[in-house]
């Protein structure tokens, strides 16, 4: 049940949030994408930088913490939509998250780097990635989702885990570059001595744990934003979607373009591979559980531009094993074209 209807039944009927002033509503949405990116990002430093004190394996960091960071706002803002009723808009999230990491994080990316990808990775993260998205639309193609499907969805991320945890332990050293990329710590980060691991490690939990408050509350201010500009216009939820997921795949698209001008390549095409995972599987299946409900406004189209988006993109990265500008452009183009779509 939604924040309105829930008061209405308690028998106070709030204005709608349409009605209330329009520069506010922006100021939410401005407000809410700025410090949802940076406080989910300091969360996976933070999250990053005690895992190594502890010392959690390398693997285990770089194939779950960092992969799950990197949708912690998709986690945060489709949890808060479908416990206000609005399961339509964290699915939209979802679906626009993954088709702007599939063509606007990847062009953008390939514009300033060829994209590399190693055939391994296509076989391995990219056909897991394609099997999450093909259960997503099974799942979504009846227009309902169950509380049930939800906790398949999510019994299927705990499988899709130990295999990437089970892939990365045969490399290593790409493990290491994603976490030096996307956690930002070294080698030498470790705290030296007793009294100096407990200090630091008690200071990145307590940032830590502020990061995730922040999150929580820009989230609850990004989705007051957008719902409140799409009631005043009647905008569709796919397009509500598109304005969350575009904000909620900015952490994925900093870390490609960082990646990609570090020449790291392929952590771009992980990233995106494993964010897509953790979104199709992770997020949908906790929205799922927490705002069990029908679909009313996610038609067969959007399902069909992220699967359309998928396979343009793997056959790119096929096709001698990497995206070039080109194919970045491509991408890019196709990114705009659903944007289009969606506002239409």
């Amino acid at each position: 049940m939604s924040r309105r209807l829930t008061f209405a039944a308690e028998g106070y009927h709030p204005p709608p949030r349409g009605k209330g002033p329009l520069l506010l509503d922006a100021i939410r949405i401005a407000v809410g994408l700025v410090a949802l990116i940076y406080a989910a990002d300091r969360l996976v430093k933070s999250a990053v930088r005690i895992s190594r004190a502890f010392g959690v394996s390398v693997v285990l960091i770089g194939a779950v913490i960092v992969g799950f960071g990197t949708s912690v706002p998709e986690f945060v803002v489709s949890a808060i939509a479908a416990l206000e009723g609005e399961l339509d808009l964290a699915v939209a999230n979802v679906l626009s998250s993954n088709t702007s990491n599939l063509t606007l994080v990847l062009g953008s990316a390939a514009l300033l780097t060829p994209i590399i990808s190693r055939r391994r990775i296509i076989k391995r993260e990219g056909a897991l990635m394609f099997a999450a998205v093909g259960i997503l639309t099974a799942f979504l193609a009846n227009s309902w989702l169950s509380a049930w499907e939800g906790f398949v969805l999510l019994g299927l991320l705990g499988l899709a885990i130990w295999l990437m945890i089970r892939w990365s332990s045969d490399d290593p050293e790409a493990v290491m570059a994603q976490i030096k990329e996307v956690g930002d710590v070294d080698d030498d980060d470790a705290p030296k001595g007793r009294h100096a691991w407990r200090r630091e490690v008690g200071k990145e939990i307590l940032i830590g744990v502020a990061a995730l408050v922040v999150t929580v509350i820009a989230a609850d201010f990004l989705l007051d934003g957008v719902v409140g500009v799409g009631e005043r216009f009647g905008l569709s939820a796919v397009f509500l979607g598109l304005i969350t997921g575009v904000g909620t795949s900015l952490p994925e698209m900093a870390a490609g373009i960082s990646a990609a001008r570090h020449k790291e390549p392929e952590l771009v095409l992980g990233n995106v591979l494993g964010s897509n995972i953790f979104n199709s599987l992770g997020v949908i299946g906790l929205a799922a559980v927490l705002g069990p409900g029908p679909l009313t406004e996610i038609t067969v189209v959007p399902l069909a531009l992220m699967v359309a988006s998928a396979l343009i993109a793997g056959v790119f990265s096929l096709s001698g094993q990497k995206i070039d500008r080109n194919e970045g452009a491509i991408l890019l183009a196709a990114f705009v074209a659903y944007a289009v779509y969606a506002f239409v």
